[in-house]
């Protein structure tokens, strides 16, 4: 750890020219000698950090869900390519450049951190050693080796013998004590952070090796910083710890504010907008339009989460627009109004198509009046005839009386058939 840190030692010089700023207005409030000065020093320090790495952050939340989508592709090309490594990878290099996906991206933040953490762990080790470095000079070193967090100091690790501990005015058994639960609150805070990840803002549509390796990190992530924390001091301890819960926190608010597609953060996150909808008959706000309007654009292609909020607001009496404006409209039960749009006209006789639909039908006493007029029947026969192929034309065998004649149609009362009122013209 004291090789790597050494080799991050050009950048100790600005780490702890910051800490001596910030220790500079803390002192003043808290005394320049206290734990209090120098601890809330570094974690301004981390603050600092991290709003400079935000737009690192958005890329990285635009990398991890672009990798989400993509991963039923990426399965696809491993199954369809799996004896052909070199065309796997050019087809995975393709559908990168394609989507504009960088694997690399939500491994930004990590990266860009790790300079300064070890240079954090660099000063720290000095500050232990007694020895000055960058801009802490030798008053600024004997006052950060009297500052005490919880009876420990800000040098001390868990792994340091007693006579060093008692060289920094402590006990072994309360560094021991205070470096222990932060190790276990930076480990708890890292398991969460990743355990929310997975079951909240994950599409559970999709079931990748994406997320069962998200998973693994999840268990995996939480041990390694126990098996490594016992060799950080108290100071590095504090700094990793405000980390994993500003992660947390950012986490949070991003989830809640802009969940995955089909995710179950993104269910909750639209019955609250929902709810505010039904409430106020509107939409408030132009970033919840820009988020209704982009659910209308998906037309077919909506999610469950995102059919369920259409349905939800069509059965409270509101039609969602394309600009993300909701207008009041005829509350409906779910489905109704789809089924209106595919039902048919009704069939119309065959009589009606034959003279245009355009007159008026007989009336009830002609329609029921029989008639034995054969040379009325006649042209009835003949115009229906006429309209159809000859090819079409099912053969008639002569009509007979008794149980020997022709079976009847379907649908046509057995026995001898009354002629119909024709059709006049």
């Amino acid at each position: 750890m004291d090789t790597i840190a050494s080799f991050f030692s050009f950048i100790t010089t600005p780490v702890s020219w910051v800490i001596v700023q910030f220790h500079t207005v803390y002192g003043a409030i808290f005394g320049p000698d206290t734990g209090w000065a120098w601890g809330l020093s570094i974690v301004s320090l981390v603050v600092l950090i991290r709003i400079c790495l935000i737009p690192l952050f958005v890329k990285q939340i635009k990398s991890t869900r672009n990798m989400q989508v993509l991963q039923p592709k990426m399965k696809a090309i491993q199954e369809r390519y799996k004896n052909d490594k070199q065309r796997q990878s050019e087809e995975m290099m393709k559908l990168y450049k394609e989507t504009g996906t960088n694997p690399l991206s939500s491994c930004l933040p990590i990266l860009a951190q790790s300079p300064f953490f070890f240079a954090l762990y660099h000063v720290l080790s000095s500050i232990a050693s007694g020895k000055t470095i960058g801009v802490i000079n030798q008053s600024l070193l004997d006052s950060a080796r009297q500052a005490h967090i919880f009876g420990a100091p800000l040098a001390a690790k868990f792994t340091d013998s007693a006579d060093k501990v008692a060289s920094l005015d402590a006990t072994q058994i309360s560094v021991r004590v205070v470096t222990a639960i932060m190790i276990v609150l930076m480990s708890a805070s890292q398991f969460y952070t990743q355990r929310q990840l997975m079951t909240k803002n994950v599409d559970l549509t999709v079931k990748t090796p994406y997320m069962q390796q998200q998973k693994m990190l999840m268990y995996i992530f939480p041990v390694i910083f126990m098996v490594m924390g016992i060799n950080f001091p108290v100071g590095v301890l504090v700094y990793w710890l405000t980390t994993n819960v500003w992660t947390m926190g950012q986490q949070m608010y991003v989830i809640n504010q802009n969940p995955t597609p089909g995710s179950k953060a993104q269910d909750q996150y639209l019955q609250r907008l929902l709810k505010g909808i039904t409430t106020h008959n509107e939409v408030r706000s132009k970033r919840r339009r820009n988020i209704v309007s982009a659910i209308v654009a998906k037309g077919p292609d909506r999610n469950d989460n995102e059919r369920k909020f259409i349905n939800s607001l069509s059965k409270s009496g509101l039609v969602a627009q394309a600009d993300g404006t909701v207008i009041k409209g005829e509350a409906l039960p779910e489905g109704e109004s789809h089924a209106t749009k595919r039902q048919q006209p009704k069939r119309q006789p065959k009589s009606k198509r034959h003279t245009g639909g355009g007159q008026q039908p007989a009336s009830k006493t002609s329609e029921t009046k029989p008639s034995t007029d054969a040379a009325d029947a006649a042209p009835k026969t003949s115009l229906q005839k006429n309209d159809e192929p000859k090819d079409s034309q099912p053969k008639q065998p002569p009509r007979k009386n008794g149980s020997g004649g022709a079976r009847a149609k379907a649908g046509a009362r057995k026995g001898q058939q009354r002629p119909k009122h024709p059709t006049k013209k």
